[in-house]
């Protein structure tokens, strides 16, 4: 699939344009509020482990675009992602990957004691406001992939890359931890079906609860 930036420009609608509104105002409303917050996390990734407080990872975006993603490092530096890889291979063959309920790497020793709390409370993802605000991202859409995982999806998935990422999603409010890689992507395509922006408000409301539930990464 093609990332150039030849990629034609799709056309605008009434919708797009209040998302990007809402998308806008709300990204740079909670960026200030929350800046506070931020910083005290920010030190708490530093003194907890070696390494940088904000992550930058290549995630892909609409269209199948590369763009870079800012989350707070939740994982020691340098660590081997084999096991994960093989996870996700394991989804998306239809085999049953879960245990106590979860469809996350257990034990997985990557993970910092501060990054525990941050993925399980998702505040570890707050950082992609950011990436709404520059436009790369939005408030209700599809998981931002990694690359190799993106490469991994059937075809049949391909139309998840028409609308932009999200920082929350039907795939969040489903169930975060106990979805697998395949159910997520049939609830990308379930989300595209339906997408509306009563719908992307449902979302939002319902993703408050799930994160004071601890629905997060495990």
């Amino acid at each position: 699939m093609s990332t150039s930036d030849d990629v034609p420009q799709r056309p605008c609608t009434w919708a797009d344009s209040v998302r990007r509104a809402l998308d806008i105002g709300t990204s740079a409303t909670a960026l200030l509020l929350l800046a506070p917050l931020l910083l005290c996390i920010a030190l708490w990734v530093r003194w907890d482990s070696p390494g940088p407080a904000l992550l930058r990872q290549e995630r892909i975006g609409l269209d199948r675009r590369p763009f870079e993603l800012y989350k707070f490092r939740s994982m020691r530096v340098g660590g081997d992602d084999q096991a994960h890889r093989r996870l996700i291979a394991a989804e998306l063959r239809g085999e049953n990957t879960a245990l106590d309920g979860s469809t996350k790497l257990h034990h997985d020793a990557r993970i910092t004691r501060s990054g525990r709390l941050l993925r399980k409370t998702s505040l570890d993802e707050v950082p992609q406001l950011i990436n709404v605000l520059r436009g790369e991202m939005t408030l209700v859409g599809p998981r931002p992939c990694l690359p190799w995982e993106a490469d991994m999806f059937p075809d049949e998935f391909d139309d998840r890359f028409t609308v932009r990422p999200g920082l929350t999603g039907l795939w969040q409010v489903s169930g975060r931890s106990a979805v697998t890689t395949l159910d997520m992507l049939r609830l990308d395509l379930e989300y595209l079906r339906t997408r509306s922006l009563a719908g992307d408000l449902r979302i939002l409301l319902l993703t408050v609860p799930s994160l004071l539930r601890g629905d997060g990464a495990r």
